[in-house]
């Protein structure tokens, strides 16, 4: 199913940019988690729109109905429903888009793919669709913090050509919310923001790179061959609105090293193996190894500019298109949220599936073994 994602801990997204409400149901969430309206909407308010002026200034509350699946503030272990209602949509501002597709967006395919398209925002390939991934993310954050004290991390790493450099080890989540792009790196922070101010008033945009790590995994979750750990976080990723790349560990530049320089060595202290580099990215033939995850994705240009741009109608004339409305100059800020809530949906999944291994694991003596 195209809305569906994961395999025990098991997400639905539903909803279109301006219809009445988005929302999730979330499938196989453990019983006796302790959860409130709260916990999920602190994490909707850092993806929420109309946070600062390098973001879409449509306004929205973002406040989450949780229909199902609670009882006294605990998660019965039945499907959790939640559901977010779209207040400040505003349709008008998108009549031109009946005739006329937007360069670079989903409004071609959509239509050659069925034949009919929410016009009005994008419908389901607007970013708007994310809520309901944050909202379960937040769940399952929740529950990997509780059962395994897994911690996630995400950050605005570059900006259009601006880098800022970022020790994954060290990074918290504090030092990435002290400002409005998202950068720990307080003086990159200040460019990446003058960068994007830049573009905004010239009706323009700009894309990025975030990272994330996720530290406390311990080693033994994912699956060798096709459910590779590394495998399935790409897919997540990639599956983001904007999102054009996807690379782990030492990713693409692993390949100017050789392999004595690329290996992660194995040391021993106090019992526990670990590896003092982690290129690897703290998965190694698709299988966690117990270090910190680490990974970046590139999102490219928001594709909506505030400039005339070449087109054609929906009745293939060549025409041009200048677009109105409210729109995110640099997704950066509001996808670092987001990055974090599809990273925890990945590794519950794989957590639970782990979990089920061990627990079906056929432990037999030697002496009782059947020749």
């Amino acid at each position: 199913m195209a809305s569906s994602f994961g395999t025990l801990f098991r997400v639905t997204t539903w909803g279109e940019s301006h219809g009445p409400a988005v929302g999730v149901v979330v499938d196989g969430c453990p019983p006796g988690l302790p959860l409130t309206v709260e916990h999920i909407e602190v994490e909707l308010a850092r993806r929420r729109p109309g946070q600062s002026s390098i973001v879409t200034q449509r306004r929205e509350s973002d406040s989450v109905e949780i229909l199902s699946g609670l009882l006294d503030g605990r998660t019965l272990g039945t499907p959790i429903a939640m559901l977010v209602r779209n207040t400040d949509a505003r349709s008008r501002d998108y009549e031109e888009l009946r005739e006329k597709y937007r360069p670079s967006h989903a409004d071609y395919a959509y239509d050659r793919k069925y034949g009919i398209r929410a016009w009005a925002g994008g419908g389901r390939a607007s970013a708007r669709e994310t809520i309901g991934r944050v909202a379960a993310g937040a769940i399952a954050r929740r529950w990997l913090a509780a059962r395994f004290r897994v911690e996630i991390v995400g950050w605005v790493e570059k900006v259009h050509t601006l880098v800022a450099q970022i020790d994954p080890d060290s990074v918290t989540r504090e030092q990435v919310e002290a400002n409005a792009i998202r950068c720990p790196d307080q003086e990159a922070a200040q460019r990446f923001i003058q960068r994007v101010e830049e573009v905004r008033k010239q009706g323009d945009s700009v894309g990025g790179v975030v990272g994330c790590v996720a530290r406390g995994c311990p080693p033994g979750w994912g699956d060798p061959v096709f459910d590779k750990l590394e495998a399935d976080l790409a897919k997540a990723m990639l599956s983001l609105p904007a999102s054009k790349g996807f690379e782990i560990g030492s990713g693409f530049a692993g390949t100017d090293l050789t392999g004595q320089e690329h290996n992660d060595p194995f040391r021993s202290h106090d019992g526990a193996v670990y590896t003092p580099t982690n290129r690897s990215g703290g998965i190694q033939g698709g299988i966690s190894n117990g270090m910190p995850i680490v990974f970046r994705v590139a999102f490219k240009p928001t594709a909506t500019v505030l400039r005339p741009q070449d087109t054609v109608t929906v009745r293939g004339e060549e025409t041009t298109l200048q677009a109105r409305g409210r729109h995110d100059p640099c997704v950066l800020p509001r996808a670092v949220p987001i990055v974090e809530a599809m990273t925890a949906l990945v590794l519950a999944d794989h957590a639970l599936i782990q979990l089920a291994l061990q627990h079906s694991r056929c432990e037999v003596p030697e002496a009782q073994e059947t020749p």
